[in-house]
């Protein structure tokens, strides 16, 4: 493919982008009246902060690297804990078993991990809480987060809170759970925990106040413009789903 024609085609795609995501419009004129440059310093500027600063955006740069070598990193982590039997290489090889789906295999590195100064790690019973919620262990999810805050009392983490919420309501007790949402609504980062609230609401019958929670997620992206839209399209999918929209 000629050079000309390929330029031509990342310039579409990134004035697209800028309008999608309602970025300013003076990227338009960047783009468009310095090809390559202007291009290059759109990526950087704009796009490459955000990946590396969202969750979406993170996971996006793991999926293209685990694409080209879906094995590298679980290697290089695998042969740091033949090195060298640590608390630290043994939770590199947990954190990617975890993320690779193999929820057996961290919980049990994330339980070897637990031991000495490390028997109380946030970081290491948040890992080993997700590792038991992946293996539907979603009581035992609610006891590793319970002694998660008891032992670290000033740790405050959204996606936990959440979580904890989840493994309530997969557990049976939707009392609780409806408590951990109704205040997970009111801060979290995002409209998953809302959505959430709402589909539980929904469960326990109060269906007025779902749907109120669902009106308010809508509302909430057609204020936040197009950017908020990008990063949660997920949500507002979902969210209409529920209402029938």
């Amino acid at each position: 493919m000629p050079f000309f024609i390929l330029m031509l085609i990342i310039q579409v795609a990134l004035v697209v982008h800028i309008i999608k995501t309602g970025r300013p419009t003076i990227w338009i004129w960047v783009v468009v009246l310095l090809p390559m440059a202007g291009s290059i310093a759109y990526l950087i500027v704009e796009i490459l902060p955000e990946l590396m600063g969202t969750k979406t955006g993170r996971r996006t740069i793991s999926n293209i690297s685990k694409t080209i070598n879906p094995n590298k990193n679980l290697h290089r982590a695998s042969l740091d804990l033949q090195r060298a039997d640590t608390v630290e290489n043994n939770l590199s090889l947990a954190d990617e078993y975890l993320a690779r789906g193999q929820f057996a295999d961290a919980k049990a590195l994330y339980e070897k991990c637990l031991r000495g100064v490390h028997s109380t790690d946030p970081k290491i019973l948040t890992g080993l809480a997700k590792a038991q919620f992946g293996l539907e262990n979603y009581s035992q999810c609610k006891q590793v987060l319970d002694t998660l805050i008891a032992e670290n009392p000033n740790f405050k983490n959204e996606d936990c809170h959440l979580l904890y919420a989840r493994s309530l309501e997969l557990s049976g007790d939707l009392a609780a759970a409806e408590h951990e949402y109704e205040t997970l609504a009111n801060y979290f980062s995002g409209p998953e925990a809302k959505y959430r609230y709402a589909v539980l609401c929904k469960k326990i019958g109060k269906n007025d106040l779902a749907k109120s929670l669902l009106n308010e997620i809508l509302a909430t992206f057609r204020l936040s413009g197009k950017h908020y839209e990008y990063l949660h399209k997920e949500w507002l999918k979902k969210t209409r789903e529920e209402l029938g929209a």
